[in-house]
């Protein structure tokens, strides 16, 4: 948050709370909402396709492109780990799953 504010200035500390309050309801918000659509699709796992559509679908298309380069290079990064800690063929976490959508079906 201080790095989006020129060196001098300072955050109040009810500021920071109320802003720490206003990102979690936006989780809530994008979250439940790409809950929704597991739950119609018969889905148990939110992946990060889900979260990209329930964002879009909420009315935040602005953000779209770059979070499908940020999920892109996610994965990459993920992918470069393993490969790193020398485990090929290992089996994904099931964080990495949910991250990468290419967990099994459930």
């Amino acid at each position: 948050m201080k790095k989006a504010l020129p060196e001098n200035a300072k955050i109040a500390k009810d500021a920071k709370e109320t802003v720490q309050e206003c990102v979690s309801e936006f989780i809530s918000f994008i979250t439940s909402e790409a809950c929704e659509k597991c739950k119609n699709e018969k889905r148990k796992t939110i992946n990060g396709e889900d979260l990209l559509w329930s964002i879009n679908t909420l009315g935040f298309e602005g953000y779209i492109d770059i979070l499908k380069l940020y999920l892109s290079k996610y994965r990459e990064s993920l992918k470069g780990t393993e490969k790193m800690e020398g485990k090929p063929g290992s089996k994904p976490t099931e964080q990495e799953d949910e991250v990468s959508g290419e967990g099994e079906p459930d």
